[in-house]
């Protein structure tokens, strides 16, 4: 059987490539920081089949001793400090994880063996946060970057050095630009979760408002399951390359919070949405849209799920969420 070493396993892609992996017959490994941690005690309660592994990107002794235990064929690199609003209070954090610790990941490849010799396969998860105040509209692989975040800076630069490790010492190593991709496991802080929850529990009359920043940025959102797939594509290619990985299409939050109350019956949503100036970014991206062209025609590759049916999706097991919990608070009281 396969295997695959996953960092970031906790987190919404992780846990949908896990089970995805899984599913196609793989050993799934996923590395876990720290003693205990509570997020991997709990993904091992839904998903038993992963081997929790011990190691840190931001210590490459940690990394090669990984890799020497699992030897895995595929490496899936999904670990960062993802929210953009932290990397602006936590800059050097974000580049020594998000940044540099795709450069110990590689190095640690290549002492442990990603050549001719000993194959294993890298996966860097790159993002559209990397285009930033973006060049060309749709943005595509040959898209110059121009990233408006520190986690954007981090992720060009783990993204380039992705590049050069793949030119430099033949790694079969590529990256995926994903853009934005959500779901019901996504983070709360993120700002599609954070709508839909609040949605929820608004209908619930369990919470009066959603207090938000900018409602006219645009994005091109996707669902996080569709987008593991494209992934394990990349691959399974005789030669590593860089994709692009979207929709195509572009919606604005006020899309998304019109979308999200629509889903529960409320048409005067603004009753409900007020504007806060402290979720502004210092420097905000207004508008990303990818063209997934080469993703089409080189990997075969198809979004399946499409923006109402993603913001159904996350409202129904918001509702589901929040009515538990109510229950179980009620039945305690």
């Amino acid at each position: 059987m396969p295997k695959a070493f996953i960092t970031g396993i906790t987190g919404q892609d992780g846990q949908h490539l896990a089970e995805f992996l899984h599913s196609k017959g793989y050993d799934v490994f996923g590395m876990v920081k720290g003693q205990n941690n509570p997020r991997m005690s709990a993904l091992l309660e839904e998903m038993p089949f992963i081997e929790p592994v011990s190691g840190d990107l931001a210590d490459l002794p940690s990394l090669v001793a990984a890799l020497e235990f699992v030897q895995p064929d595929e490496i899936y690199n999904l670990g960062a400090i993802s929210f953009v609003a932290l990397s602006f209070t936590q800059p050097e954090l974000t580049a020594n994880v998000t940044g540099t610790g795709v450069l110990r990941m590689l190095e640690a490849i290549r002492m442990v063996g990603g050549t001719e010799n000993n194959p294993m396969r890298f996966y860097q998860a790159s993002s559209s946060e990397m285009f930033g105040k973006v060049r060309e509209t749709p943005q595509t692989e040959q898209t110059p970057f121009h990233p408006r975040s520190p986690y954007g800076c981090a992720k060009v630069f783990g993204h380039d050095i992705t590049v050069n490790y793949r030119e430099s010492y033949g790694l079969y190593a590529c990256s995926g630009i994903l853009f934005n991709h959500e779901g019901p496991r996504r983070g709360l802080e993120f700002v599609t979760r954070k709508v839909t929850n609040a949605v929820a529990r608004i209908s619930l009359g369990l919470q009066h408002e959603l207090v938000m920043g900018t409602l006219d940025a645009k994005r091109d959102w996707g669902y996080a399951g569709d987008y593991v797939k494209a992934m394990w594509m990349m691959l399974q290619q005789d030669e590593p390359s860089d994709f692009v990985i979207a929709t195509g299409e572009t919606h604005s939050v006020r899309d998304l919070v019109v979308r999200a109350f629509s889903e529960v019956g409320i048409d005067d949503w603004e009753r409900y949405v007020r504007y806060d100036p402290k979720f502004m970014r210092p420097a905000e991206v207004d508008l990303l849209i990818g063209d997934p062209t080469k993703a089409r025609e080189q990997l075969g590759w198809e979004p399946e799920v499409d923006f109402p049916t993603l913001i159904s999706m996350m409202v129904q097991h918001d509702l589901a969420l929040e009515s538990a919990k109510a229950e179980r608070a009620r039945r305690e009281a």
